[in-house]
């Protein structure tokens, strides 16, 4: 078990270093939708879109009836055709600014981070349930006799459609559960869930679990690997709710809590 704690105590660094990465959630700035035709975008007033910070005239953005977009930079250099994609959005940088073209329900969003941004030096040390190795359970993975189309609410406020094709089943305390994955891989299924830490303890929109050694039957589920959603640092985010399957009626006392900012 000492293994364990040292691969968690890893774990944990990794976790931190993303979030405080030059493409992590702290340094987010700027999110705008897209629409038909031609966005200027840059720091000076006279720009469609207005950023808070980087260059005074950054390029402009046009959006085609069909949802492309061209990026052409201000400085005469040559138009861009993003390949627009819902897992990989496109970037490209000016100044301290890494911007990318993000795509949800078929709409297109503009998200800026600010590379030179403080945010991560002012972010809170990251508080964490003890370590409890009862919580890494191996799950059954059971495949459903047809995938399941779910309308999974955000934190925004916008449906989106998804499906599942798999359940984890697994026991604790003598009590069986399920939880549907609806986002994520096939190597790295993503469960959205909420449990009754959450009214006092954990974030209150949802936690996020990533799943674990996937084979044909089973899957590991580390719920000390639990982590708050982007939005829980920035409201810049758009996060997937836990459809109703996977609101637990248990306390998981593992994982990440609450940050101590109160989000």
């Amino acid at each position: 078990m000492t293994d364990y704690a040292a691969d968690y105590a890893d774990w944990q660094a990794r976790r931190l270093a993303a979030l405080k990465a030059p493409d992590g959630w702290l340094n987010i700035i700027a999110r705008d939708w897209l629409s038909e035709g031609t966005a200027r975008v840059g720091s000076a007033a006279d720009n469609d879109i207005v950023l808070p910070a980087g260059p005074e005239h950054i390029g402009s953005l046009t959006q085609d009836s069909a949802g492309g977009v061209t990026y052409t930079p201000a400085d005469g250099g040559a138009a861009q055709v993003l390949e627009l994609s819902k897992t990989k959005p496109p970037r490209f940088t000016a100044g301290s600014l890494l911007l990318e073209v993000t795509t949800l329900n078929g709409q297109n969003a503009l998200r800026v981070r600010d590379t030179a941004s403080k945010a991560a030096d002012e972010l809170p040390p990251l508080q964490y349930f003890p370590l409890d190795p009862s919580w890494r359970l191996v799950a059954e993975w059971i495949k459903l006799d047809e995938p399941k189309g779910l309308t999974i609410d955000t934190s925004k406020s916008i449906k989106t459609e998804v499906e599942a094709t798999h359940k984890a089943v697994f026991t604790k305390d003598g009590i069986t559960h399920e939880l549907l994955a609806t986002h994520g891989t096939p190597q790295s299924p993503q469960f959205v869930i909420r449990d009754l830490t959450a009214r006092e303890e954990t974030y209150g929109a949802c936690r996020f679990v990533f799943g674990e050694e996937v084979t044909d039957s089973s899957i590991v589920l580390d719920f000390n690997k639990a982590i708050n959603p982007p939005c829980a640092f920035t409201d810049f985010a758009v996060c997937p709710l836990p459809p109703a399957e996977n609101v637990l009626p248990i306390r998981i006392e593992a994982g990440e809590k609450r940050l101590a900012n109160g989000h």
